[in-house]
């Protein structure tokens, strides 16, 4: 999460200064409608800006997953950064309509426009005779981003619409691009600002482009065959075994993959519950948590085709210490499955205890992770919520008194991760020793 927030404060910052550098409204005073000029062009460059890195971050780049932390992490800044171009985008159009109903109502006096001086740069000329073009487009284009973003927000929206919908951003980014390029200070062009934001719209306008002709991942994807279906109803987990049949390049304990079953609804993320052996074999423990996930066990068929996208994560279990603490909350219990099957063929050394709390307990389930427990040389502790109460720091410490030696992996509910994170972090644990995956993708 550090490492999230400090890139969105570095770009809001970066891009603020390289503003200040080309518009001297520090140094100077402005009147009002001046200071309204420079502001437009201020809230235009942070609000391209920071849908540009959003749609670069579509793209799913594994370059930028170990400074992020991984792509959960980066997809949550995808999020922060697509509320932060709102909020901005607002701002700027309230800049723009404000001012103009205000002179409507008496308010304010608008001074009178002197004739323009002529534009001598071709490009710059074609740009002034493009100007109510782009205004017109960016004006519709923000009521269209305004509409797409909320339902993006909105997790009842279902899935399988907000794939298709969230896909419209990258036309609506494109005409802001057009809007952008057309009505930045010519100024600007000429200054650091200029060519910064000339190289985040290029980059940006082709990540858009890939993402309208679907091409996020395609490197990374593998045709396979559901080879086995397991499903636990006490639990609701369904168990999807995969034969790949294109080239995978492995994965690592922790990690995740989009999987696609149907097309019309589009790539789901699920993270592998089985270590890689070579073979082309791997798993998924499926949650039926909403309204497509719950149809999977009906749905689905041996021999089915599917299409696996990745890997992507880095909850991969490193550290130096010699004490790991997994907290694993309902079905956050799947990387810990496929972690101790590696560390059944391949023991790290590591005294590892594993708290595995369910509120809907499968006995069959229950055992089966217990048999990998043991395979493993993990220490668990099962606890059913309804049985055994909640599950918190206070328990957790009772039951390992070297917690604070300690490396801390959770996955689950992400209230429930933030609560023992600050609980064991307010009694001496260091932040960077508390992993939690943030598997929210919206």
């Amino acid at each position: 999460m550090r490492n999230i927030k400090l890139t969105w404060v570095a770009l809001i910052t970066g891009l603020t200064l390289l503003w200040l550098q080309a518009e001297p409204i520090l140094t100077a005073s402005y009147p009002f409608f001046t200071l309204r000029a420079a502001i437009l062009q201020y809230t235009g460059i942070l609000g391209i800006g920071v849908m540009s890195v959003g749609m670069l971050l579509a793209l799913r780049p594994v370059r930028v997953e170990p400074w992020l932390g991984g792509l959960d992490k980066a997809y949550r800044l995808h999020k922060w950064l697509g509320i932060t171009g709102l909020v901005i985008a607002v701002t700027h159009w309230a800049w723009v309509k404000v001012p103009k109903w205000a002179v409507g109502w008496g308010l304010l006096v608008k001074p009178k426009r002197g004739p323009r001086a002529e534009e001598t740069v071709a490009i710059f000329r074609f740009f002034r005779e493009q100007r109510d073009l782009a205004e017109s487009i960016g004006e519709w284009a923000f009521y269209a981003a305004v509409v797409l973003i909320a339902i993006a927000l909105i997790k009842r929206f279902p899935y399988r619409h907000f794939f298709k919908t969230h896909r419209l951003l990258a036309v609506v980014y494109l005409l802001l691009v057009f809007h952008a390029v057309v009505l930045m200070n010519f100024g600007y062009w000429s200054q650091p600002v200029g060519a910064v934001m000339a190289l985040l719209m290029a980059g940006g306008s082709v990540a858009a482009v890939m993402s309208l002709r679907r091409k996020v991942g395609a490197r990374r994807r593998a045709l396979g065959t559901i080879e086995a279906l397991v499903h636990h109803p006490d639990n609701r987990v369904l168990k999807v075994s995969i034969k790949l049949q294109g080239h995978w390049p492995g994965h690592e304990a922790g990690q995740f993959a989009f999987v696609t079953f149907d097309p019309a609804e589009g790539a789901h993320p699920f993270t592998i519950s089985s270590a890689w052996q070579g073979d082309g074999r791997m798993s998924f423990l499926i949650k039926g948590i909403g309204d497509y996930t719950g149809q999977l066990p009906g749905t689905l068929r041996v021999g089915q085709p599917a299409t696996v996208e990745g890997p992507y994560g880095r909850f991969s279990f490193a550290g130096e210490k010699t004490r790991q603490v997994w907290v694993a909350g309902g079905i956050g219990i799947t990387p810990f499955i496929a972690r101790m099957q590696a560390l059944a063929l391949a023991p790290d050394g590591r005294e590892v205890d594993l708290f595995y709390s369910t509120s809907a307990p499968d006995a069959v389930f229950i055992n089966k992770v217990r048999q990998r427990a043991e395979d493993a040389g993990v220490k668990q502790h099962v606890l059913v919520s309804q049985r055994d109460g909640r599950l918190d720091a206070r328990r957790i410490a009772a039951a390992v008194p070297g917690w604070k030696t300690a490396d801390f992996w959770f996955c689950g509910p992400a209230a429930f991760g933030g609560a023992l994170r600050e609980a064991f972090t307010a009694q001496g644990l260091p932040a960077a020793d508390f992993h939690q995956e943030l598997f929210d993708m919206r």
